[in-house]
């Protein structure tokens, strides 16, 4: 299956009848996006893992409801939202601390294959510190960053996808933006010589 648009909104007409293999392979397409949105969206693997069967376990109890006005992915990603949000705010608020059995979450960063082993390794320190600077912005500041910058929807979905005006939506993005530059302002700086 080549995943383009046209067989997506295939697949869509077809889970929306019923078909359970359709849906399946809708899920397929999705799974590792909606994952990774939900780790940036503050959920540890396995709490990303749960989340995500319940997103999609929503996604296909909604789907008749799915009007197709948005892209199926901004859709998938509002859920996905919600459901993160409801996830963190039964947390008790804890201190941030780097947990190196997370892994690397932040997937939308290639690994160049050019880069030798050193700047592969300052690569992934790079996204590690990303990944620890995006835990330190308060949530709505994070989702507006993650679904913007790393995700690449656009600034109209990302707003729909918090539901929030696209005015405010720009706000916290510009605020998150400022925070998380002067996270990795120390990591960036170049020394003059």
């Amino acid at each position: 299956m080549t995943g383009g648009p046209s067989s997506e909104n295939e697949l869509i007409r077809r889970a929306r009848d019923g078909d359970e293999e359709a849906f399946a392979e809708l899920v397929m397409l999705h799974a590792d996006r909606v994952q990774g949105a939900l780790r940036r969206f503050g959920l540890d693997a396995n709490e990303a893992d749960e989340v995500a069967q319940e997103v999609f376990l929503r996604a296909w109890r909604g789907l008749p409801r799915f009007e197709g006005r948005a892209q199926f992915s901004t859709w998938l990603y509002r859920i996905a939202f919600n459901e993160a949000q409801r996830r963190l705010s039964r947390r008790a608020p804890s201190p941030v601390q780097a947990d190196p059995e997370r892994g690397d979450p932040i997937v939308s960063l290639p690994e160049s294959p050019t880069l030798g082993p050193e700047a592969q390794t300052l690569d992934r320190e790079f996204e590690q510190t990303l990944e620890l600077a995006l835990e330190q912005l308060p949530p709505e500041w994070r989702a507006a960053v993650v679904l913007r910058d790393i995700e690449g929807l656009s600034t109209h979905d990302a707003a729909e996808v918090v539901g929030i005006g696209e005015a405010a939506f720009k706000s916290r993005l510009h605020r998150g933006r400022m925070q998380l530059r002067a996270l990795l302002e120390p990591y960036l700086a170049v020394e003059e010589g």
